[in-house]
């Protein structure tokens, strides 16, 4: 059964960006097939090679992908909130994915299954060309970050990461947890305990009990290394085609420092890590 198009769903979808950005008529042919649904923190969207049967955009949640490393550990490879989407592998034609996605930052999504993905997507125009344009910008955020992560020092690296992390929630608060930490080999405890307390005399940040409150951010930004501002440049060419909605901030880049707060709070459950 077809469900009814309210006029609060049409507000709600404008909470991602590439949803906002489609044409009327295309956002109303694939709404029937849309199914908002909340993300917990820690849940697995998919699994390395698994069978995907859903591609998500997320509004007010954040999703992690994982790329084993061959010792049973995973690597971050990139974060997604509601700029992006997470299941490229469903329209770009390949296998099934050899990485993981997992929630971050609880929150909603809108999923789509697979077969109404690959429907619109065979008829070309705005859909197609917008999960092109962003996995082209996914793909640049992939190699910045395995660049900065083999080159430039933890602290930057902490930076950039806390500064990529708020950009995609409502508040400048978010939570250090012990997954979190090791999930990025670059983020060694000692190593941010380290750059925390630095941050933290200097005024750029509170945290407490791995909680981490920005509270400086034009001087964290000075502080992060350049790649920053390159994945951010990134999305902003190669998405910026999008028309520009309301409550999704500066549409198809990630919100800048005057953003528009996204209208949903970020919360997670779990045991936060004592620096």
């Amino acid at each position: 059964m077809s469900k009814i198009i309210t006029q609060s769903a049409l507000r709600e979808h404008k909470q991602n960006s590439i949803l906002a950005g489609l044409p009327s008529e295309v956002y109303e042919r694939l709404a029937p097939d849309l199914e908002l649904v909340h993300l917990k923190f820690g849940s697995v969207l998919y699994e390395d090679e698994a069978q995907m049967h859903y591609i998500y955009f997320p509004t007010d949640s954040i999703i992690t992908l994982l790329c084993g490393i061959g010792n049973g550990s995973s690597a971050e490879i990139a974060v997604v909130g509601n700029e992006g989407l997470v299941g490229i592998a469903l329209f770009i034609g390949g296998p099934p994915a050899s990485s993981r996605a997992v929630v971050q930052s609880a929150g909603c999504a809108y999923r789509l299954s697979s077969s109404a993905l690959k429907r619109e997507f065979e008829l070309g125009g705005s859909l197609r060309n917008a999960l092109l344009r962003y996995t082209q910008a996914l793909i640049k955020m992939m190699a910045q970050t395995a660049a900065c992560n083999r080159h430039h020092p933890v602290e930057q690296q902490l930076c950039r990461w806390l500064l990529s992390s708020i950009d995609r929630l409502a508040s400048n608060e978010l939570l250090m947890t012990q997954d979190l930490i090791e999930n990025m080999p670059w983020l060694r405890r000692d190593g941010v305990t380290e750059a925390a307390r630095k941050l933290h005399a200097d005024g750029v940040i509170n945290y407490s009990c791995g909680r981490i409150e920005v509270l400086d951010r034009p001087k964290l930004e000075a502080l992060a290394c350049e790649c920053y501002a390159a994945i951010k440049k990134e999305f902003g060419r190669l998405l910026s085609a999008q028309p520009a909605q309301a409550n999704v901030g500066r549409t198809g880049s990630i919100p800048d420092s005057g953003r528009t707060p996204y209208l949903a709070p970020w919360h997670v459950g779990g045991a936060g890590l004592d620096f």
